[in-house]
């Protein structure tokens, strides 16, 4: 039976037929902004372990569902709707965005375990590491974007952190928990505010990541981050993929230097050519005609005659041919 609490917006989802009403709610959701976010907890999650908990936040209603995988089994991804809508179809829409931190794990125990293969993934753990200044060696967690990136009041990340280290001492072994509290049932109202609140906070970091990541001459670093987190995914579904190594290395600086001069040729040889630009979606399709390049064209943007490159850097080079293309105008 599905409980509702009131006071924290959150549904516990523990029958098929709770289900539907859920699957008929998110069929018509906007995608722009997304309006799907997950995460996933478990005993030992991946392919050696299980999921107990899938979190689904529903960005436009501010509804939290914490749907019982441990009790609904395969039920819960396969139970669909009138419409032919189930979380097996939802997971693996490439044009529904679900926006996770960090996907490997949640990606490998969906793949081993279900057989469900995730496509649309915004990955915020790699939409932060685009949106640095400095290093890209190392990946940050969870808490860290929360405190220096969330825009939620410092109350909010205060009582964040509380309900974290709550929800913590009762799973953790390092702290005298055990993982095997999240097949617990009822699930305790400390885990039941652990599980809500990271999704809950996730529309906050996605609205400053990718706000960043859509100023001008950003679209090597958003095209970056869509090709990495398919590379995750694909990563976690191979045999030797191992979610204990706690691999925290990020992007290196070096490789990632030649990837935008890489980026930057690419971008130069399609001008030059003028039969591809970039779309709205940071895809190449073909030119338009002559009698279409004003769609493309911002009037209000004059071309530069000065070509003296030598102190631009890299990000200013992507910016300005991107422009180029994207506009309709070529060298």
């Amino acid at each position: 039976m599905s409980t509702t609490s009131a006071e924290s917006n959150v549904t516990f989802v523990d029958l098929e037929a709770d289900l539907l009403p859920l699957l008929d709610s998110i069929t018509n959701l906007a995608v722009d902004p997304p309006s799907l976010y997950i995460d996933l907890e478990g005993i030992d999650l991946g392919r050696h372990g299980s999921i107990s908990i899938l979190s689904l936040h529903i960005a436009p209603t501010q509804k939290t569902y914490l749907i019982d995988i441990h009790s609904l089994g395969r039920a819960a991804f396969l139970t669909t709707n009138n419409t032919g809508i189930s979380l097996k179809t939802t997971l693996e829409s490439s044009t529904i965005p679900k926006i996770v931190f960090d996907i490997r794990n949640d990606s490998d125990a969906l793949f081993s375990l279900f057989q469900i293969s995730v496509d649309g993934i915004k990955d915020l753990q790699l939409m932060e590491l685009a949106n640095r200044t400095g290093s890209r060696k190392f990946i940050s967690s969870l808490a860290k974007c929360i405190e220096e990136d969330s825009p939620t009041s410092a109350a909010a990340k205060a009582e964040w952190c509380l309900t974290k280290e709550r929800g913590q001492r009762l799973f953790a072994p390092e702290k005298g928990g055990r993982y095997e509290v999240f097949n617990e049932r009822p699930l305790k109202p400390e885990i039941t505010q652990y599980c809500k609140q990271d999704v809950a906070l996730l529309p906050g970091l996605y609205g400053v990541y990718n706000t960043k990541l859509h100023q001008s001459g950003q679209a090597f670093w958003r095209v970056h981050v869509r090709e990495t987190t398919r590379v995750r995914i694909k990563l976690s579904q191979s045999l030797g993929y191992d979610g204990k190594s706690n691999n925290n290395l990020g992007w290196n600086d070096q490789t990632i230097e030649e990837d935008i001069e890489s980026w930057n040729d690419e971008i130069l040889t399609e001008a030059l050519a003028g039969t591809h630009v970039l779309n709205e979606n940071d895809d190449w399709v073909p030119a338009p005609s002559d009698n279409d390049l004003e769609f493309y064209f911002d009037e209000e943007e004059e071309q530069d005659d000065d070509d003296d490159w030598g102190n631009d850097t890299a990000r200013d080079c992507i910016g300005w041919e991107e422009d180029m293309i994207k506009n309709g105008e070529f060298f």
